[in-house]
This record gives structure tokens, sequence and C-alpha cells, in this order.
């Protein structure tokens, strides 16, 4: 069995060997990410990368923190169910080993808490994206001041420039401005096919 390290620092004020001190005793390998952010998924860590390549069963991951072990709580989730679906124990500092049934308790917590921000996640994009829309259909720009709603949907202008036009927020536009499609079309900077399209994908009376 082998006890195996893993520190993440983002920034210069972070300190590794202030976490190793920390978190006491001696370690047969250690595996470090430094200068990379905590909104980087775990397992696309070099560091992190290596130790997911390295441990076998019956290896204990010793953390200074859960938030070393993923961006979010749902990768939190992921990164754990992973190792100790490999027979790895996870050793969190100030938390203590967590492996089997104990493991899978402290798993269906973080499972809770995930959803938990997985629909404050949707509640906010939706919320977000309905403001969006009402702006965009009254006044042709978004609350942001943006031309669209933002989804890769389509881009027009001249190379390089490449704005990006949202097909129902076109056809939202033209329906409350009762804009005719050449008008919409040269609002919009788009040729009058393409808001033709757009409208009727939408439902709109061309």
């Amino acid at each position: 069995m082998t006890r195996i390290a893993y520190f993440r620092v983002s920034s210069a004020d972070q300190s590794i060997e202030s976490q190793r001190a920390a978190m006491g005793g001696a370690f047969d390998r250690t595996f470090v990410d430094e200068g990379v952010s905590g909104a980087v998924l775990a397992a696309s860590r070099p560091g992190f990368s290596d130790l997911l390549k390295y441990v076998d069963p019956g290896d204990t991951v010793c953390v200074y923190s859960v938030d070393r072990l993923g961006r979010d709580a749902i990768d939190v989730q992921t990164t754990v169910r992973d190792l100790l679906d490999k027979g790895v124990t996870v050793d969190v500092h100030g938390l203590g080993p967590i492996a089997g049934d104990a493991g899978r308790i402290i798993l269906a917590v973080l499972a809770q808490v995930a959803d938990m921000e997985r629909k404050k996640i949707i509640e906010r994009t939706q919320a977000g994206r309905a403001t969006a829309r009402e702006h965009l259909a009254r006044t042709g720009k978004t609350h942001k001041g943006k031309a669209s709603l933002g989804r890769p949907m389509g881009t027009v202008g001249s190379p390089g420039e490449g704005r990006i036009v949202d097909p129902e927020g076109v056809a939202a536009w033209r329906k409350a401005n009762g804009s005719s499609i050449a008008q919409t079309a040269a609002h919009f900077g788009l040729s009058a096919s393409t808001v033709k399209r757009y409208c009727q994908a939408g439902g709109a009376v061309s």
C-alpha cells in the first residue's frame, strides 16, 4: 500500500510546504499542480492526471482539503467515486479517510450538494436568458448590450469579425418591432434569405 500526497496551488501566496506540514506524515509519492486554477477539472490537471494513472488498489491519496479534488461539488463527487471504485482510499486533512461504506455515505452527501448546485445553475441560466430575450425583443440588444443571446448558432460579418447571431433572437426582434424581412436583415447585418429562414424556423410569418 502506497501513501500518495496531492498538492495544488494556484498563486504565489499559497505554499505546498505549508500544506505538507499541516498534513504531516511521510508520503511514498507526491504529485503536484502548481499555478493551476481550481476552476480546472481535477482529471484535466497534469499532476492529478498522472496520479490517476499511478494509483493502485489499496493505495491512499492524501489531500489538504476537499477542494483539491475538483473544481466544484460535481467534480469532487466524480473524482472521489472514481478513486473509491479503484479501491483507493481518499484521506482529507481534517476529515479523515474516505473508503468503503463511509465513503459511499459521504458521496451521497456530495451528490446532494452537486444536485443543488446544478439546479441553481439551471435556474440562474434560465432567468438570465429570459431577461436577455425580453430586452432583445424590445430593444434589439440584450440587457448586457449584446446583439444576440450568445448561442453560437450562426455567425455573420466580414472575415475576422464573426459576430454571433441567435436565430430565436432575430425572429423575436422582428416580431416585437413589426419589422420587414429587409429591415431585420439590415438591423442584424444578415441576408434577407437568412432572416427568412430564421423566422420560419421560429414559427414567425415571413
